[in-house]
């Protein structure tokens, strides 16, 4: 007859000491294992296992509740995330390919100029670079900043967090505007995201800064 560890384990305890009342007595010597103390020995086993594999069960399901439990989502934030992504990964494209030419209007130093010497002007013109580079530099007279690279998802947001975010409106999709940058690569590609995200009436000044500096436009600080 094959017995299991925890059986024989079970018969060492028992062929190993005598109880008498509450006091057990080590027994020296050769002692018989009888077929009751067999069966005692195999009841005690199975009794335990029993009890170890309900243990195990009951563990289960709490384990698997708490593993599968997940927490809702905030919805505006993952919306607003997917939006960045797709912007920022529109910008790269638009930076890296450009527009077709033509789709864009294109505006030369002259043209700039004169624009931000007419007071009914209703040209918006977009400077996309970093705040940072505005405070050392200065900008175009009346350009608003809208920084490309770290807010590609500008024209794809709600009106209420742009403005939340920049401290001003955005210009409607019915305005005309025109991007400068410094050298006239985030102004493309912020052109390309501004008419993904429906803007029709979109221009570029590709000298930008550079071209602006060079020549002696006015700075406004």
């Amino acid at each position: 007859m094959l017995l299991s560890a925890p059986a024989r384990r079970s018969i060492a305890r028992l062929s190993g000491a005598v109880s008498f009342g509450s006091t057990t007595t080590p027994v020296t010597g050769t002692v018989t294992v009888t077929n009751a103390t067999l069966r005692k020995a195999a009841a005690t086993t199975t009794t335990t296992t029993q009890q170890t594999q309900l243990q195990q069960q009951q563990l289960v399901p709490a384990r698997r509740a708490f593993s599968t439990s997940v927490r809702p989502k905030n919805t505006t934030t993952t919306a607003t995330a997917t939006a960045t992504r797709a912007a920022r990964a529109a910008y790269y494209s638009q930076e890296t390919q450009g527009k077709k030419a033509g789709e864009n209007k294109i505006w030369a130093f002259e043209e700039i100029q004169t624009l931000i010497e007419d007071p009914k002007r209703s040209v918006i013109i977009v400077d996309t670079r970093e705040p940072s580079e505005l405070a050392t530099t200065g900008r175009i007279p009346g350009a608003i900043n809208i920084p490309i690279t770290t807010s590609p998802d500008s024209f794809f947001i709600s009106e209420d967090e742009f403005e939340d975010r920049f401290g001003f409106p955005r210009p409607s999709k019915d305005s005309e505007v025109v991007f400068y940058c410094k050298a006239g690569v985030r102004s493309r590609g912020a052109a390309g995201l501004a008419r993904e995200a429906g803007w029709e009436k979109v221009g570029e000044y590709p000298g930008s800064w550079l071209d602006w500096a060079a020549k002696g436009g006015k700075v406004e600080r």
